[in-house]
């Protein structure tokens, strides 16, 4: 469904938002290189965008009509043979909208060329973004935002979304042999209904909107579910810990490994959903869990989310995990409100 030909986004005559095409990567490539001192992933990421046949996502461009696009061989890292065919006009802005479940959409990869910013092409990239995720059945839409990333912030109240929540990655070391420094607490049984049942009471719940990481779409979150907990269980990927009074103290499930270089060295991180807890002894229980089921992957490293508040992060800190340095936020747009032209 290509909603940006019958709806025009932008106010700009000369801008158009229309649906990325392959022969918008040069232009894409040339104002992504250096959007931050260390680089940014959407050079390399567009063209398995391109390549990929996703009913589930939409990748857009804002494109100057008016302006021809860079040759390939003028753009570093582009290589000539990639670009069958340029696109029309130059590609100046670019974000893309996925739906996560039914009703849940993410919005990413948001990017404006810094000759183009103050022409509000953010928010017309953004529309047609909620206007897709709208019409295939969504009903919010969710991004995230480094918390220190003020202008990001900034726009994204502007283009329509309001808080949501925040988190913060913790990251506990894989080993096999990682115990809890008390015995107050203890990994049971993998029971997924169990969690379940604490999920829905946890304060940590509450604190997260519900939000987990999604386990298709990285650096995405989507709600929890029972049914998510449970194929975890089936994979033997769902960890449970006691309380020092009995029943479950909490939980946490990894949702992937993914590959990463790190100084030209390939390494493996194991990703966690979400880790929940009720008490300090479970906390630490559940992180000396996560440590061990991290090494039977083989991964190198850890990242597991956690909500942000100063209870969360420092019983972290206290069972002596790594925690990182600044919270991320989330914030939401109800698409049941038009947003877009």
């Amino acid at each position: 469904m290509d909603v940006t030909t019958t709806t025009e986004y932008a106010a700009d005559a000369a801008i158009e938002v229309r649906e990325a095409v392959p022969g918008d990567y040069p232009a894409v490539a040339a104002f992504t290189t250096d959007t931050w001192e260390s680089g940014d992933y959407i050079p390399e990421a567009f063209p398995r965008w391109m390549a990929a046949d996703d009913p589930d996502t939409r990748t857009f461009v804002a494109v100057d009509t008016t302006e021809s696009p860079p040759a390939p061989e003028s753009v570093d890292g582009v290589d000539p043979a990639d670009v069958d065919e340029l696109a029309d006009g130059r590609a100046v802005g670019v974000c893309q909208a996925v739906g996560l479940s039914e009703h849940e959409g993410w919005m990413q990869a948001m990017r404006v060329d810094p000759e183009y910013r103050g022409r509000r092409l953010s928010r017309a990239l953004n529309d047609a973004g909620f206007h897709w995720l709208h019409e295939t059945g969504r009903r919010v839409a969710r991004n995230m935002v480094f918390s220190w990333n003020t202008s990001g912030l900034g726009a994204s109240r502007v283009n329509g979304f309001e808080p949501g929540t925040e988190f913060r990655w913790v990251q506990p070391e894989p080993d096999a042999d990682a115990t809890a420094r008390t015995d107050d607490a203890a990994v049971v049984d993998a029971d997924p209904d169990a969690a379940w049942g604490f999920w829905t009471d946890a304060a940590a719940r509450d604190a997260l909107d519900g939000l987990a990481l999604d386990p298709t779409e990285s650096w995405a979150l989507s709600e929890l579910t029972r049914e998510r907990l449970r194929r975890a269980a089936a994979d033997d990927r769902l960890l449970v810990v006691s309380a020092p009074d009995g029943g479950i103290g909490g939980f946490s499930h990894r949702v992937r490994t993914s590959e990463f270089e790190d100084d030209g060295e390939s390494r493996t991180r194991a990703e966690y959903g979400v880790a929940a807890w009720r008490d300090r002894a479970s906390c630490d229980a559940l992180l000396a869990a996560i440590s061990r089921d991290a090494a039977s992957v083989d991964a190198d490293t850890t990242r597991v989310l956690i909500p942000e508040s100063v209870k969360w992060v420092s019983d972290t800190a206290l069972a002596g995990a790594d925690v990182g340095d600044e919270p991320d936020f989330v914030m939401r747009a109800d698409l049941t409100e038009r947003h877009w032209a």
